[in-house]
């Protein structure tokens, strides 16, 4: 087992997470993927292969830290990107149904191409807006976990994810630094969108020591049928 795998694989366990070899591999071929795919369209801005393993692996797990995995079904991950965070999330809980939204098909098909590389099952990548594919009745109100991973503020977020998580269900928004100000912002379309701050986790990567915030929200009811409004109009008019 090479250094990085070992700082990984003991990081983790120390987390009360264990990785087979079968799943080493599995990163180890997205990793592959990623920066092969990464030459003819662009995924992302971190290559290096220690700083895949820190910044989009270990980052992107850091979720199971903060929630239990093992009680989730399912989970959608909103504007997922190149799988961030929940297909890192899916290696290590193969048991999780997780749903991929992105609005850029060129991002799905690679999505796609990962999936089948890798092996997963129960991986639903789908195209489109999250304000779309959340007014249909098989995405509304139905996930156990939601998350979203760097895409936009707290208080779009909200109306991007909220209408996806199942009521008693929890929205997990992954933030790089303090996202005071963003809930002070958030507040209004949080109680529009039947959500309720939980609580704020932070911690730091193991070696950058960059800061990471998750703000674990509760879904308190079902999205009200106004929400979320169509396509483009949370980035250009938030609920404030």
């Amino acid at each position: 087992m090479d250094q990085t795998w070992t700082w990984f694989t003991d990081k983790l366990a120390a987390r009360g997470i264990s990785l087979s070899e079968e799943q080493l591999n599995q990163f180890e071929a997205y990793y592959r993927l990623l920066v092969e795919w990464n030459e003819k369209m662009n995924l992302t801005g971190i290559t290096e292969r220690e700083a895949v393993y820190e910044k989009h692996f270990y980052d992107s797990i850091s979720l199971a830290f903060y929630t239990n995995m093992n009680e989730a079904e399912s989970i959608a991950d909103i504007g997922s990107g190149a799988g961030f965070p929940s297909l890192p999330i899916k290696i290590c809980f193969p048991h999780l149904k997780v749903t991929i939204v992105d609005s850029l098909n060129k991002r799905i098909s690679f999505l796609r191409h990962v999936v089948q590389e890798l092996g997963l099952t129960d991986v639903n990548c789908l195209h489109g807006r999250a304000e779309d594919v959340a007014r249909l009745s098989e995405h509304r109100d139905r996930y156990d976990l939601v998350t979203a991973r760097a895409v936009a503020r707290l208080n779009v977020l909200n109306e991007f994810c909220l209408p996806f998580v199942v009521k008693g269900g929890i929205f997990a928004a992954m933030k790089g630094g303090d996202p005071t100000e963003e809930l002070q912002e958030a507040a209004v379309s949080l109680r529009e969108l039947k959500g309720k701050l939980l609580r704020v986790e932070s911690m730091t990567l193991p070696f950058e020591l960059s800061e990471r915030h998750i703000v674990l929200i509760a879904k308190t009811d079902s999205t009200p049928r106004k929400y979320p409004r169509k396509a483009g109009t949370p980035l250009k008019q938030p609920i404030l």
